[in-house]
This record gives C-alpha cells, structure tokens and sequence, in this order.
C-alpha cells in the first residue's frame, strides 16, 4: 500500500476572491470533477468526516503551524456497511460520545438513521460539489462551488506535504489576507450549525472600525463588540501623497488593540480590510507589512468595487429591501462607493475619490466657512461625481458611513451614539440642508459641542454632509434611508457566511 503522508492545507470560503480567481482564471485547469458528498459536522468537533463514493472518510487534524496553516491526516477509508468497532471511531472524531450501538455493522441509512439524526450534536449535511484543480508553486490548488440545499459558497484549496510552499502559493495567489478555514468549519457556517466567533477590522481613511459578530446556531449574527476609533491614517495623504509616520503608527497601535480584544473573546478568524487610503497611497505596502510584523494579521487592500459589493450586501441584509431599483452609497474620509442593483441583485458598482477628509483640507471646511467658499467646495464635489449626471432616479436611496450616521445621531439629538434609532433613519433634503448651515457657521470646537455629532468629526462633518447632499441631489431624490451597519458587516456575512443579523447587529 501507498504510504500515506499528511498534507499542510489552506482554504478560504467567500463568493468573490479578487485577483485570486483572475490567476486561476488564466491557467488550465488539470481537471474538473462534480461529486455528490455527505458531511456529518458536529458542533464541537474538528475532524473532516464524510461519505463519498460510498466510503466513510475521515480526516485527522494533526496540527496546526505557528502560522495558522493546518496539517491533516487520513485516517479512514471504510466501506459500508461500517463495523461497529468503525462507528465508534468516527464518533470520537466527532468528538461526541458513542450510543450503545446494537448492530455489529450498520449500512449508511442505519448509521444516520440510528446513531446521527438522534444526537442534537450532529447534523447530515448533503453537498454537492464542482472542483477545477490546478497547480500553483508546486501545490494543489482547488476552486470549488459548494451547494447544500438552498444555500451555496466558494472556497480556494491549497495544499501539499510542504508547509513552506503552501503559504508561497497562498501570497502568490494573494490571498494571504484571508481567514485559514477548515471545510467543516466553512460548511457548519453555510448552513448555519453550530456558534462562532468571527472578527473583522476594517482600516478606512479616517477610521479604523472593530467589529465581532458571534453566529448562533440557528444561522443568526449577534454583536459581540462594535466600534470605531478615529486615527486618521490619510492626515497629510492630500499634501504629500504619502501615508506619514505619526498617522501610521497610532493606527497600527489601534489595530493592534482590536486583534488583542478579538483573542480574547476566542474568536475562530479575523479578516482585515483596507480601503481609498491604502489604495491611493504608494507606501501603503509598507504600512501592511507593519501591521503584519506587529499584529499578526494580513490587511486586504480590497477594490473600490468590492467595498461597494460589500457594503450593498450588509445594507440590504439589514434593511430588508425586498425588490424595485436600488442605490447604496458609503462614503467615507477618502472616497464614495457607489452600487446600483435591484433587490439583492447587483447591476453596477464604483468608487469616486470623492472624501470628506480630502475635501476639509482642499477648502478648510474645518471651521467657520464663508458663502462663496462652501458654494466652491460644494462646486467641485458636484464635479468629482459627475459619473452620477444622468442617471434614473432609484427607488430606495441608502446611505451608510460616518457622515451619514452622525448626520442621523444629530437629528435625533442622541447623546449617547444609538444604532437601533439610527438604522433606518431618513434624512431629507432640509434636515442636511439644516445642518449644513449649522456647521459651517461653527467654529470646530462649537461643532464638537452639538449633541449628537461625534467630536472627532467635528472638522470633517462639514465635508462629509456636503456630499451627502451632493448625491442626493444629483440621482434626484429628496431623502435617504440611514444604514448603521457598513463594510464591516458586509465583510463579516461575505467572509465568513451568508446570514442576517439581529437587531444588535
């Protein structure tokens, strides 16, 4: 017989891989295979367990690196009907314990009949796949569509006997930034079975926002830390072209802080993303590879397009549009993501480079503002979103960012920042009309005493209602519709499983 060796192996799950799928994309793949397979996941257990090709399989986890790749052994390959001696030692790869078991042998439909349907910490999970392999660096490389019942996700494979060559395929694709998740533990998230913890940074211009969310085991998310700390990572981008230390390491010091937390609270992963800041920056590569040294995690610098995608899927999750045209934009310190869909269906999606922060420091919004000065800084915004000129007006308008958000905590007079009153909450044209007044008129630390208004916003809220107002009027609505949830909740459901989310959320 073959000697049988473990495999280090790596794997992500999501509906979009980025650069990733335009590699794969580009080599031939050496086969594609289609196969019918029955999981059997339990919630407290680690072990691959699986039927295919009518043989019970079963997979070791060995060990994990000091990278977070893990190693995974064979150890079964058993034909139906199973011993029993054989049932028990898929049972304690379950990690759950042995029944009395009253046959000497049990065909499949007895062994989930009897044995796994009974226990409520098991579940017979039926999956098809679709798998196009390929070889990277020396490894195998798998791009597979999964499908189990009405629910379906992608995950890219890579393994081999050899750690070091693993994790070179893993940066070369350049999915080194993801999550390392486990098929069984991707599979209990898509079907929703079992808790987890996952967390998610997301590095913007202005701020870093921390958020984890907890899955139960019903398939719904619950806030377990949701917040933002203003770093500002783009000060000086404007002038120098370039992220600039002192920027650099308060950030890198809050990021550090929200890893720290996320461990504690045991979470299973952390995705980090990076948005206009990193994406215009020349240095930004600089900046990621500190975080990592320091932090031990990978920021995604992720597209202007995907953080629009993301941000549709957390605003629509949430606000449960069910049909009709539909626009959600999110604008932040450095840039505007714009999606144009219908429902939960994306037609179209950009990014501008249309921020409050850039805006502030170009026409110093950050105080008292003359007449003729906001009339030119709201001029040259109207400009920088010229690619809205024209467009049929949607039904739904929603809008998502701090902006947006404190421009709804000052309506409602919120001394104490509530998510539950913001989310959902309409802006019309008079109200940020009424506040753009307000502030301009304001001197920054007159601003910062406003209820409602967060005081770190204080310069840039001025910029950031100028835009707001800008896009309302130009796709011709007289209101939005405020989403509290943003790229980091749509990062939380598109990394790691399709889901809704409580109200907490």
């Amino acid at each position: 017989m073959p000697e049988i060796v473990p495999r280090w192996e790596w794997r992500t799950f999501g509906d979009h891989f980025g650069d990733a799928e335009t590699t794969l994309a580009a080599l031939t793949a050496e086969r594609i295979q289609e196969s019918d397979e029955l999981y059997v996941l339990s919630v407290g257990g680690t072990e691959v367990v699986k039927v295919r090709d009518e043989l019970m399989d079963v997979k070791h986890l060995e060990q994990v690196n000091g990278g977070g790749l893990e190693q995974w052994m064979p150890v079964m390959k058993a034909a139906f009907p199973l011993a029993a001696a054989d049932v028990r030692s898929v049972l304690t790869a379950l990690n759950v314990d042995a029944p009395s078991l009253t046959r000497s042998a049990y065909t499949l439909a007895e062994l989930l009949e009897e044995v796994v349907r009974p226990n409520p910490h098991l579940l017979a999970v039926e999956v098809h796949k679709r798998r196009a392999r390929y070889t990277i660096g020396g490894c195998m490389a798998e791009l597979t569509d999964v499908r189990s019942g009405g629910a379906s996700t992608r995950t890219i494979a890579i393994e081999s006997d050899d750690a070091t060559r693993v994790i070179a395929a893993v940066r070369e694709i350049g999915l080194a930034s993801r999550p390392n998740v486990s098929f069984a533990r991707g599979l209990k998230a898509l079907v929703g079975f079992a808790e987890g913890r996952y967390a998610v940074v997301d590095v913007g211009t202005n701020s870093v926002k921390f958020h984890i969310g907890e899955r139960s085991a019903d398939g719904v998310w619950r806030t377990v830390v949701d917040r933002a700390e203003i770093t500002r990572l783009g000060d000086g981008l404007a002038e120098t072209g370039r992220l600039n230390p002192v920027p650099i390491e308060r950030t890198i010091e809050a990021i550090a802080a929200m890893v720290e937390e996320a461990w504690r609270h045991d979470v299973v992963a952390i995705a980090a993303v990076g948005t206009a800041g990193l994406r215009i920056a020349p240095n930004s590569g600089d900046f990621v590879d500190a975080v990592q040294a320091r932090c031990g995690i990978t920021i995604e610098v992720i597209s202007g397009e995907e953080e629009g995608r993301l941000a549709y899927l957390a605003a629509t999750a949430e606000l449960g549009h069910a049909g009709g045209s539909l626009v959600v934009f999110d604008t932040g310190g450095g840039s505007s993501q714009f999606t144009f869909g219908h429902g939960d269906r994306v037609a179209e999606r950009f990014s501008l480079n249309v921020g409050a922060v850039r805006f502030t420091e170009q026409y110093g919004l950050g105080g008292v503002v003359s007449d003729d000065v906001l009339t030119a800084a709201l001029g040259a915004i109207a400009t920088d979103l010229a690619r809205l000129n024209g467009r049929p007006s949607p039904e739904v308008l929603i809008a998502m960012g701090g902006a947006v958000t404190n421009l709804a905590a000052v309506k409602h007079g919120l001394a104490r920042y509530d998510p539950d009153i913001v989310q959902g909450t309409v802006l019309d044209r008079t109200e940020i009309d009424r506040q753009i007044e307000m502030y301009r008129r304001r001197t920054v630390d007159e601003r910062r005493a406003i209820v409602g208004l967060q005081p770190q916003r204080g310069d840039i809220i001025l910029a950031g209602a100028c835009i707001v107002r800008t896009v309302i009027s130009k796709l011709g609505k007289d209101s939005i519709t405020v989403s509290d949830r943003g790229l980091r909740h749509g990062v939380l459901v598109g990394r790691f499983g399709q889901a809704h989310h409580d109200q907490g959320a």
